[in-house]
């Protein structure tokens, strides 16, 4: 265990710790509020085929020596809508879709980094290194998570007719297909995004664990998307403090927190359950 007096210095705290935890809750609140729809749309693995997508992008990028954020937030939410399109009017069910098309995009990336000799620079990418984001990357986090917000905020009774009744939004004169997009782009935007901070394998549960806990606990749509923002930023908070203090992975530190917040959650609902029995 790491003495936790000695590692957080001043210069430790305003160099790499503050900005860290301002990317790190900015990417907590986007994932929170955008895997509550995702998963009651039971379309929560388009965010681990995203990130795969990313991952292969970031390495062909930095191979061939582009911005790699840059030239990944354009690819990946094409990929979004090309999976859209693809689960709507392919004869492939939605998951064989998304696990051909990020499979591919990962083989893809894994080749251009071997050929590249980047193995060790890309690494970051697909385990997470929060602690090791510059300032340009905190401040591009934010900014961009800022945007995922408002226009979460803006639309939210669209999105909130489109996640529970697709059938009736339409019935309506809702344009269904403009916000499932809408909501696929804002996933593209936060999966690129929370890469750096939980890695490419982990970037998903970040959305789900949130969302499943907040749906232990909660039965109306408001309450669910607030109660996964809470959780999912204290656990993201508990899980750096962690990982500081015990000298373990940052994303791995936090999943776990998810983990452990989501048992205690199951365990309260079922003794909500035996009681009304």
């Amino acid at each position: 265990m790491n003495d936790l007096a000695a590692i957080l210095t001043p210069e430790y705290i305003s160099v790499i710790l503050l900005p860290a935890l301002i990317a790190g809750v900015a990417v907590s609140l986007c994932a929170s509020l955008l895997g509550v729809s995702l998963v009651l749309k039971r379309c929560s693995m388009i965010g681990d085929g995203l990130s795969h997508v990313g991952y292969g992008t970031l390495c062909i990028a930095i191979a061939l020596g582009w911005a790699p954020m840059k030239v990944t937030i354009p690819v990946v939410i094409l990929a979004a809508y090309i999976l859209l399109r693809l689960s709507e009017n392919s004869r492939l069910g939605g998951d064989t879709a998304i696990a051909l098309f990020s499979t591919s995009a990962l083989a893809l990336g894994i080749l251009a980094s071997s050929k590249a000799n980047l193995t060790t620079d890309v690494s970051h990418y697909m385990f997470g290194s929060i602690l090791a984001m510059t300032r340009s990357d905190v401040i591009f986090s934010v900014v961009l998570s800022i945007c995922v917000l408002l226009v979460y905020l803006l639309f939210y009774d669209k999105i909130f007719a489109v996640t529970f009744d697709e059938n009736f939004a339409r019935a309506t004169g809702l344009n269904v297909r403009f916000y499932n997009l809408l909501i696929a782009v804002l996933t593209a935007v936060t999966v690129v995004l929370g890469m750096m901070m939980m890695g490419a394998l982990l970037i998903s549960s970040l959305m789900i664990f949130p969302a499943v806990t907040a749906m232990r606990l909660n039965k109306r749509f408001r309450g669910v998307v607030l109660t996964a923002v809470i959780v999912s930023v204290s656990c993201f908070l508990t899980g750096l403090v962690l990982s500081l203090w015990l000298d373990t992975a940052v994303g791995a530190s936090v999943i776990l927190m998810n983990l452990l917040v989501f048992a205690v959650s199951s365990a309260i609902s079922v003794l909500r359950g035996v009681r009304r029995a």
